[in-house]
């Protein structure tokens, strides 16, 4: 029988529902978290040390959280990501995809680099410059996004409505990450959530807030949609520009009935999407992940 290593810090539903469809496709799997595996470099032995698999390597790694931290600690994190691929062993998503979708910045390029519709967005290092974009978008007429440059679930985001905002406008570690506001189409706030695997869309959820952010961890209300040509194709291009296995793409259509990429996530959940939608996200990952990634199929 194979071993799986789930990286997350919290097992909970998602991790469960992972070990399960695991087992089904005859595979061990184990939660652990990035914290506590670490480099061992020693002629000889096993450079990588990870909880339950003292003498060998897993069969594949699946990335379900990242933790937070100090930069050097998210960089050893993602080094143990990186340095599985250069062992040999498939990690889903790897490392790179993992760093292009936490970096805003890096995602907004990305998504516009490969000419897909995402908001307007400025990231610099300067207040006063910043200051000067907030001022100007303000005076003409547009609401403004200002978000940490990493960050998840709606953490540190805020809207700038009015010249007053700008007192509390704050970098992300001296960064600073505005973005337009996008207003969607039809009453109250809502967006869509579409759920990637393998280059293909498999469900979407719209997402209806309680206020204008519309994270279901803030308690959204979902609902099932039908995958459109339109959804799917800017999510699957989404996922693409951005190189990854699996994504949670949000996009919203705006009042002009315009459909625009807000964010890609490379580590969703999909507990929300699976109580609306008649799908089995985790074993579709696992699936994949074994007859792709391990089996090469």
């Amino acid at each position: 029988m194979g071993n799986i290593v789930i990286f997350t810090d919290d097992p909970g539903w998602h991790g469960k529902q992972l070990r399960l469809a695991f087992a089904r496709l005859g595979y061990n799997s184990h939660t652990v978290s990035l914290t506590e595996c670490r480099f061992h470099i020693h002629s000889g032995q096993q450079p990588l040390f990870i909880p339950g698999f003292a003498d060998t390597l897993p069969d594949a790694a699946f990335v379900r959280g990242v933790p937070g931290g100090s930069l050097e600690e998210v960089v050893l994190y993602l080094d143990i990501l990186h340095a599985l691929k250069a062992l040999a062993i498939p990690v889903y998503n790897e490392g790179h995809a993992v760093e292009r979708s936490v970096d805003k910045g890096m995602t907004s390029f990305l998504l516009h680099n490969a000419g897909l519709p995402t908001p307007l967005t400025w990231v610099l290092r300067d207040r006063d410059e910043a200051l000067r974009i907030a001022e100007q978008e303000l005076a003409a007429g547009h609401l403004l996004i200002s978000k940490p440059l990493f960050g998840s679930q709606g953490e540190g985001i805020r809207r700038i409505e009015k010249m007053t905002d700008l007192f509390w406008l704050t970098g992300s570690s001296g960064v600073y990450y505005l973005q337009q506001f996008i207003m969607c189409a039809g009453d109250g706030f809502s967006d869509y959530r579409v759920f990637v695997i393998n280059g293909r869309a498999v469900a979407a959820m719209r997402r209806r807030g309680k206020s204008w952010l519309n994270n279901v961890a803030r308690g959204a209300r979902c609902e099932c949609v039908d995958l459109t040509v339109e959804l799917t194709d800017l999510a699957i291009g989404a996922t693409a520009a951005l190189a990854m296995d699996y994504a949670g793409v949000d996009i919203i259509q705006d009042r002009a009935g315009r459909y625009i990429i807000i964010e890609v996530n490379s580590i969703p959940a999909w507990k929300g999407l699976e109580s609306v939608c008649d799908v089995n996200i985790a074993q579709l990952l696992a699936d994949d992940l074994v007859a792709r990634r391990i089996n090469g199929s």
